[in-house]
């Protein structure tokens, strides 16, 4: 899905000759990190109201140019792309540009998030598993053959954290088969991060723990 249908106008974009006391009372009436600039009819980049409140009432946008952020998406990027961009750029608003870089509006990062909301990833029933292997080391074919060949199917699978070259990879399954899931990673060279009442694995360690200590014990 494109950010085309997303794209919003509700706030003017904002010129180089502003005053800098008025973009801060039209801040003061919104929620916005930042605002897009324009110049003649060009998008120049995004100030932020952090920066904004440092800056002398009486000067314009113009004067500390310097500072603004020249961060975009383009109408035909996915949304998906946006939320990247959101992250990078830590803003709750994107401007949005054609391909011949002319300013069409913004998209809000809570829109954004409402999409993912709707994705099966997080809308539809299912058991979340955290696994951990070497980055060289893994492929998401083979994450995606482990749990297909055990008899369910991944809803959506990404790469959470990345630390030491390894590669924690959180997946969203259907609730099927969780134990025979699981024991197949670990056949495969996977760690498990997250716990699961169905790990038999676990369990079996515990009651061994549990035998051996009251071995020692006698």
């Amino acid at each position: 899905m494109s950010l085309q249908e997303h794209i919003l106008n509700d706030v003017k974009i904002l010129s180089l000759s502003d005053k800098i006391d008025e973009v801060q009372e039209l801040f003061n009436q919104l929620t916005y990190t930042h605002l897009p600039v324009e110049d003649g009819g060009v998008y120049v980049g995004c100030i932020a109201e952090n920066d904004i409140r440092c800056f002398e009432n009486e000067k314009s946008i113009d004067e500390y140019r310097y500072s603004l952020e020249g961060f975009f998406v383009r109408e035909s990027n996915y949304w998906l792309d946006s939320l990247e961009a959101f992250a990078q750029n830590n803003s709750n608003i994107l401007p949005v540009l054609d391909d011949n870089n002319n300013y069409l509006g913004y998209v809000e990062l809570n829109e954004m998030i409402s999409l993912f909301k709707e994705t099966p990833f997080l809308h539809e029933p299912g058991n979340i598993l955290i696994i951990e292997k070497a980055f060289k080391d893994y492929t998401f074919g083979e994450v995606c053959q482990i749990v297909e060949s055990n008899n369910a199917h991944l809803l959506g699978a990404f790469v959470s954290k990345m630390e030491d070259d390894m590669a924690e990879i959180t997946l969203k399954i259907t609730p099927s088969g969780m134990n025979e899931i699981i024991q197949a990673f670990r056949r495969y060279g996977y760690l498990i991060i997250s716990e699961h009442q169905e790990d038999t694995f676990n369990k079996n360690l515990k009651d061994r723990s549990k035998y051996l200590d009251k071995y020692l014990n006698i």
